[in-house]
């Protein structure tokens, strides 16, 4: 039986950095929970920012013909797109979930430093607006942030992500007899380069390993 801690060699396979952060983009946006931040895939992909932005301004100094500036101005946007992107995702996902994460430290830790900032202080913004619009007028029992009333026995108003979400994935290399649940009943046999439709809780593991990317 595979397991998703097995990782596989091929997933290392070199690929360019607009390729990876297409990846990383797309896992983002169609995964329910927040991922892990990939910190050198994003400075690598700033510096090539960088060094596009220095070259097209060469390029324009030296009076380099029209169609090569174009082609590169392109392949900077692209990346622009790209990066803008997976960040505005992650920021919107820490926004829904912000109370959730910041009680996680598992959560907290695949945040950048930037991000964890951000999450902590929305959360405190929201908690202060809470409290004296609308948690100050309510009855003793009924003014918590995360709990409709003392009878609670969790923090039933903090929203969570759906991990039993249905997703659309593709695998990267055979995964071979794969088991879906806990208890052996669901087994699925994860072929190269196949499409599948799964609960994310059962292949957030593979994801993490690079073995299977959502579409």
């Amino acid at each position: 039986m595979s397991s998703w801690e097995d990782e596989d060699p091929s997933s290392a396979a070199a690929t360019t950095d607009v390729e990876l952060l297409k990846r990383a983009w797309r896992n983002e946006k169609a995964a329910p929970e927040i991922l892990h931040f990939d910190a050198p895939l994003v400075s690598r992909a700033r510096e090539q920012i960088q060094l596009l932005e220095e070259t097209l301004d060469d390029f324009t100094d030296n009076g380099v013909d029209d169609l090569v500036v174009s082609l590169y101005q392109m392949d900077l946007d692209r990346t622009l797109f790209l990066l803008r992107s997976y960040l505005r995702l992650r920021l919107q996902k820490i926004e829904k979930y912000m109370a959730y994460i910041c009680k996680s430290d598992d959560l907290l830790s695949r945040l950048s430093q930037q991000e964890q900032r951000f999450a902590k202080s929305c959360k405190e913004i929201m908690e202060k607006h809470l409290e004296q619009s609308v948690l100050s007028k309510l009855p003793y029992g009924y003014d918590s942030v995360t709990r409709q009333s003392l009878s609670s026995t969790e923090d039933d108003m903090v929203p969570e992500p759906q991990l039993d979400t249905f997703v659309f994935c593709k695998t990267k290399s055979d995964v071979g007899a794969f088991q879906l649940d806990d208890i052996g009943e669901e087994v699925v046999d994860l072929v190269a380069d196949d499409l599948y439709v799964l609960r994310y809780k059962s292949i957030k593991g593979l994801v993490e390993a690079g073995r299977i990317d959502l579409i």
